[in-house]
Protein backbone atom coordinates (compact mmCIF):
# COMPACT_ATOMS: atom_id res chain seq x y z
CA UNK A 1 0.00 0.00 0.00
CA UNK A 2 1.10 3.50 -0.76
CA UNK A 3 -0.27 6.99 -0.23
CA UNK A 4 -1.91 8.58 -3.27
CA UNK A 5 -4.12 11.56 -3.94
CA UNK A 6 -7.02 11.85 -6.34
CA UNK A 7 -8.73 15.00 -7.58
CA UNK A 8 -12.25 15.77 -8.64
CA UNK A 9 -14.78 18.53 -9.10
CA UNK A 10 -18.43 19.08 -9.81
CA UNK A 11 -20.67 21.99 -10.63
CA UNK A 12 -23.89 22.05 -8.61
CA UNK A 13 -27.21 23.36 -9.89
CA UNK A 14 -27.84 25.95 -7.17
CA UNK A 15 -26.72 27.38 -3.83
CA UNK A 16 -28.94 25.17 -1.70
CA UNK A 17 -28.11 22.56 0.90
CA UNK A 18 -29.86 19.93 -1.19
CA UNK A 19 -27.87 20.72 -4.35
CA UNK A 20 -24.55 20.92 -2.49
CA UNK A 21 -25.14 17.65 -0.62
CA UNK A 22 -26.26 15.86 -3.79
CA UNK A 23 -23.27 17.17 -5.74
CA UNK A 24 -20.71 16.24 -3.09
CA UNK A 25 -22.22 12.81 -2.54
CA UNK A 26 -22.27 12.08 -6.27
CA UNK A 27 -18.65 13.26 -6.62
CA UNK A 28 -17.37 11.31 -3.61
CA UNK A 29 -19.30 8.21 -4.67
CA UNK A 30 -17.88 8.41 -8.20
CA UNK A 31 -14.30 8.87 -6.91
CA UNK A 32 -14.64 5.97 -4.50
CA UNK A 33 -16.17 3.63 -7.09
CA UNK A 34 -13.75 4.53 -9.90
CA UNK A 35 -10.75 3.98 -7.62
CA UNK A 36 -12.04 0.96 -5.69
CA UNK A 37 -11.81 2.84 -2.38
CA UNK A 38 -13.61 2.43 0.92
CA UNK A 39 -13.82 5.10 3.63
CA UNK A 40 -11.30 3.23 5.80
CA UNK A 41 -8.70 3.70 3.03
CA UNK A 42 -9.17 7.49 3.02
CA UNK A 43 -6.61 9.49 5.02
CA UNK A 44 -8.14 12.95 4.57
CA UNK A 45 -10.30 15.02 2.25
CA UNK A 46 -9.94 18.70 1.36
CA UNK A 47 -12.91 20.42 -0.29
CA UNK A 48 -12.94 23.86 -1.86
CA UNK A 49 -16.03 25.74 -2.96
CA UNK A 50 -16.46 28.79 -5.11
CA UNK A 51 -17.47 31.90 -3.10
CA UNK A 52 -21.06 31.71 -4.38
CA UNK A 53 -21.74 28.44 -2.48
CA UNK A 54 -22.73 29.36 1.07
CA UNK A 55 -25.77 27.18 1.85
CA UNK A 56 -23.89 24.13 3.22
CA UNK A 57 -20.49 22.73 4.08
CA UNK A 58 -19.29 20.07 1.60
CA UNK A 59 -17.71 18.18 4.51
CA UNK A 60 -21.13 17.78 6.12
CA UNK A 61 -22.33 16.02 2.97
CA UNK A 62 -19.35 13.65 3.12
CA UNK A 63 -19.96 12.85 6.78
CA UNK A 64 -23.53 11.86 5.88
CA UNK A 65 -22.24 9.07 3.59
CA UNK A 66 -19.72 7.29 5.77
CA UNK A 67 -16.86 9.73 6.31
CA UNK A 68 -17.52 10.37 10.02
CA UNK A 69 -14.02 9.18 11.04
CA UNK A 70 -12.12 10.83 8.17
CA UNK A 71 -10.48 14.25 8.69
CA UNK A 72 -12.32 16.69 6.41
CA UNK A 73 -11.45 20.29 5.58
CA UNK A 74 -13.21 22.94 3.54
CA UNK A 75 -12.03 26.25 2.16
CA UNK A 76 -13.08 28.88 -0.35
CA UNK A 77 -11.56 29.10 -3.81
CA UNK A 78 -9.98 32.34 -5.00
CA UNK A 79 -12.70 34.55 -6.53
CA UNK A 80 -11.23 34.82 -10.02
CA UNK A 81 -13.37 36.85 -12.45
CA UNK A 82 -14.94 34.61 -15.09
CA UNK A 83 -14.24 31.37 -13.19
CA UNK A 84 -16.74 28.53 -13.31
CA UNK A 85 -19.40 29.23 -10.68
CA UNK A 86 -21.11 26.87 -8.22
CA UNK A 87 -18.09 24.55 -8.25
CA UNK A 88 -16.89 22.17 -5.56
CA UNK A 89 -13.42 20.68 -5.85
CA UNK A 90 -11.96 17.83 -3.84
CA UNK A 91 -8.50 16.45 -3.08
CA UNK A 92 -8.78 13.02 -1.49
CA UNK A 93 -5.69 11.40 0.03
CA UNK A 94 -5.80 7.64 0.51
CA UNK A 95 -3.85 4.44 1.01
CA UNK A 96 -4.07 2.21 -2.03
CA UNK A 97 -2.10 -0.22 -4.09
CA UNK A 98 -3.65 1.06 -7.32
CA UNK A 99 -0.98 1.97 -9.88
CA UNK A 100 -3.06 4.81 -11.38
CA UNK A 101 -5.85 6.93 -9.92
CA UNK A 102 -8.95 8.04 -11.85
CA UNK A 103 -9.71 11.73 -11.38
CA UNK A 104 -13.40 12.59 -11.72
CA UNK A 105 -14.90 15.81 -13.10
CA UNK A 106 -18.68 15.98 -13.30
CA UNK A 107 -21.23 18.22 -14.99
CA UNK A 108 -19.92 21.68 -15.90
CA UNK A 109 -16.67 20.99 -14.03
CA UNK A 110 -15.59 18.74 -16.91
CA UNK A 111 -14.51 21.98 -18.61
CA UNK A 112 -11.87 22.48 -15.89
CA UNK A 113 -9.79 19.49 -16.94
CA UNK A 114 -10.79 18.34 -20.42
CA UNK A 115 -7.55 16.37 -20.55
CA UNK A 116 -8.60 13.99 -17.76
CA UNK A 117 -12.38 14.43 -17.33
CA UNK A 118 -14.35 11.21 -17.78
Amino acid sequence: MGVKAVRGATQVSSNTQEAIFAGVQELIGSLMQANFLTPDMVISVHFTSTPDLTAAFPAAAARAVGFEAVPLLGSVEVDVPGALERTIRVLLTCETSAPVMSHIYLHGAQSLRKDIAQ
